[in-house]
């Protein structure tokens, strides 16, 4: 069995189900704020029971039926106190039998359901993307604040906003009909874009890879283009999910350490999701319309079909995200088509790119670290050191923690 006294393993285990259970929770409860707050209450009572007695069988109808049973207590007292009578609003009661009741009741897989509850057109596009990043993915706010460069306080008063204007509105706790699905679609598939990145490269903490981000991001995905097949954007960011997700296990060494694109041992990677990839990318751009993801997906099958590092073909990459600047000229862009440009003009070429962003990404660190990146390449060591030590003043994730440090160590070598 499983060791239930490890802390991180119980967190992941609750990260994994929280999609779902904070979807069937919320539809229960036509509340996000008592979805969230009960699925927390369900995850302490699991740290309480589960050392002792074992891991049921099916964790997430003990973790649904839990936050179900809080959310009853909880109303039930409100209602106390306002003098009211709830009973009509209150959920059925539960079946002895877990796993009958949740399934008996379809509430195993409501995630997409609620993505798009989340991207209701009242609310404005980017207060969209904070409440399902906060909803569905559980992502911190502190996280989400970093995926779009606004100070945390910033973003609690968005979501606090956004969760208000969907109770204000009375919106409908179900999945929308296809044609109000199709307005929706853009918001959502942004959101699952920022989903697996935060799976990809988290936005702090001890854990670099969240896998199970990845994953879920990546069913969704799947889901999607099961409800919308010819959209080519959609099969565009279905092929670069799964082009990136092909490298996983090369991306950190046995010690957890992280391994750059280049140092990679390619044998590591997943080339039947690569085929998959590849197909699905090809018959998107052969519909004839090219979009940001289809570009992104372009840019990643390049890295993908590299037998080794040497054979990039880095002036194709530097093309095409100069074709998805001209899309999206935003200066997270500018920063990857750098690296590009650092590739094939050099790396004074890519630090005169940056000057223009400067401003705008003085708290991104990936800025100050491809900014350290490319001062080292041109032996100004003093500078390559005190970019990467602004990179270790913003939260890195652990993993980069150690990395930036022995890039630190080594420009110490040259001084």
């Amino acid at each position: 069995m499983e060791d239930l006294d490890n802390q991180h393993w119980l967190e992941a285990r609750f990260a994994n189900i929280r999609p779902k259970a904070v979807a069937a929770l919320t539809r229960q409860f036509r509340d996000l704020d008592l979805a969230e707050e009960v699925f927390s209450v369900a995850c302490l009572k699991a740290i309480q029971s589960w050392p002792d007695r074992g891991v049921p069988d099916d964790p997430f109808a003990w973790l649904l039926v839990a936050g179900r049973n809080a959310g009853l207590d909880i109303i039930r007292k409100n209602s106390r106190r306002a003098n009211t009578d709830v009973t009509l609003s209150l959920p059925a009661e539960k079946p002895a039998d877990q796993e009958e009741w949740v399934d008996n009741a379809g509430l195993r897989d409501d995630v997409l359901r609620l993505l798009f509850i989340c991207c209701h057109p009242d609310l404005p596009p980017q207060d969209q993307l904070a409440l399902a990043l906060k909803i569905v993915a559980g992502l911190r706010v502190e996280e989400i604040a970093g995926a779009f460069l606004v100070k945390p306080k910033a973003m609690e008063q968005r979501i606090t906003r956004a969760k208000k204007t969907v109770a204000a509105a009375e919106v409908p706790f179900e999945a929308p009909g296809l044609v109000e699905r199709g307005r929706r679609l853009r918001a959502v598939s942004l959101m699952l874009y920022l989903l697996f990145n935060e799976g990809w490269s988290a936005s702090s903490g001890e854990t670099h890879l969240r896998t199970d981000l990845c994953e879920e991001a990546i069913r969704l995905a799947r889901l999607l283009f099961d409800l919308f097949p010819a959209m080519s954007e959609l099969m565009g960011l279905l092929a670069l999910f799964l082009f990136q997700h092909s490298r996983r296990d090369a991306r950190l060494d046995e010690e957890g350490h992280l391994v750059t694109l280049e140092d990679q041992d390619r044998t590591l990677w997943d080339h039947t999701m690569i085929g998959e990839a590849q197909l699905l990318l090809d018959k998107s751009l052969r519909n004839g319309s090219t979009g940001p993801y289809q570009i992104q997906a372009a840019i990643a099958s390049i890295h993908a079909r590299a037998a080794k590092p040497q054979e990039t073909d880095w002036r194709e990459i530097e093309r095409l995200y100069a074709a998805l600047e001209t899309m999206q000229p935003t200066p997270v862009v500018r920063l990857n088509r750098a690296a590009a440009v650092a590739m094939v003009d050099g790396p004074q070429a890519a630090l005169n790119l940056l000057d223009s962003i400067g401003n705008e990404l003085e708290n991104y660190r990936w800025f100050h670290a491809a900014r350290a990146s490319f001062l080292f390449d041109l032996k100004d060591h003093s500078a390559a050191k005190v970019a990467y030590q602004k990179t270790l003043l913003l939260q890195p994730t652990e993993a980069e923690r150690q990395f930036l440090l022995d890039r630190i160590a080594l420009c110490e070598k040259y001084l």
